[in-house]
């Protein structure tokens, strides 16, 4: 059995001591670092810029997992894979040309994901699913951290993992929004892969136990 992953989201953490922050995540039992990128246009909100994304890649140990919640993501693949990001996550109702963007994204040398919104079927990826490292269903509408987890979200993983087997495709599947240690197992069992968590980690008063507790979880 493949070993499941935890993706802290630094959207969640303390931006005043982002560094401080950015060391625990790499002194902890996580795997990636989740960094959320918000255009104030594909949803409400504005996060990271690219001189913060330089910042973190000074620091961060682990691999970056980039979900970029933006309009029109072509015009800065080239800029992520500089900033050394490992991972690029485009949603699938940003791009035009989905196929092009993925192809752009491998030949600027970083794994491709695919993120969907919690109304978008999955059966819209069956067409490039052997073209993914990675799909992430947002189980929160995205742009704010904090809300709550929407049910169907398992439903949607178990139809994603029925059609990554189908194509004998090696494609992860990476869950972000409420995740915590009520549903965490859940989600696993559905079909998952990765879990990113923001408040439930950055809001405790361990965020190190945390991590270790969710990642033992995941994994028994």
């Amino acid at each position: 059995m493949n070993k499941k992953l935890i993706a802290p989201s630094l959207l969640a953490a303390d931006f005043a001591n982002l560094q401080r922050d950015i060391e625990m995540v790499n002194k902890s039992d996580a795997d990636w670092f989740h960094i959320d990128v918000m255009d104030g246009m594909f949803v409400p909100n504005i996060s990271f810029g690219m001189p913060v994304i330089k910042a973190i890649s000074k620091y961060a140990k682990k691999t970056l997992d980039t979900h970029l919640m933006i309009n029109d993501p072509d015009r800065y693949i080239e800029d992520f894979a500089a900033l050394g990001v490992d991972i690029l996550t485009v949603h699938f109702e940003a791009c035009t040309h989905l196929h092009r963007t993925i192809r752009a994204i491998k030949a600027a040398g970083m794994k491709a994901g695919v993120a969907l919104n919690p109304h978008t079927n999955v059966r819209v990826l069956e067409d490039v699913i052997n073209d993914l490292d990675l799909v992430l269903i947002m189980s929160v509408n995205p742009g704010f951290g904090g809300q709550s987890f929407i049910e169907r979200t398992y439903n949607k993983i178990q139809q994603l993992k029925e059609i990554i087997t189908t194509n004998n495709a090696s494609t992860l599947i990476e869950i972000d929004g409420g995740v915590n240690a009520e549903n965490a197992k859940k989600l696993i069992d559905a079909g998952a892969d990765v879990l990113v968590a923001g408040s439930f980690i950055f809001n405790s008063n361990n965020q190190k136990q945390t991590i270790s507790d969710l990642k033992n979880t995941i994994n028994s």
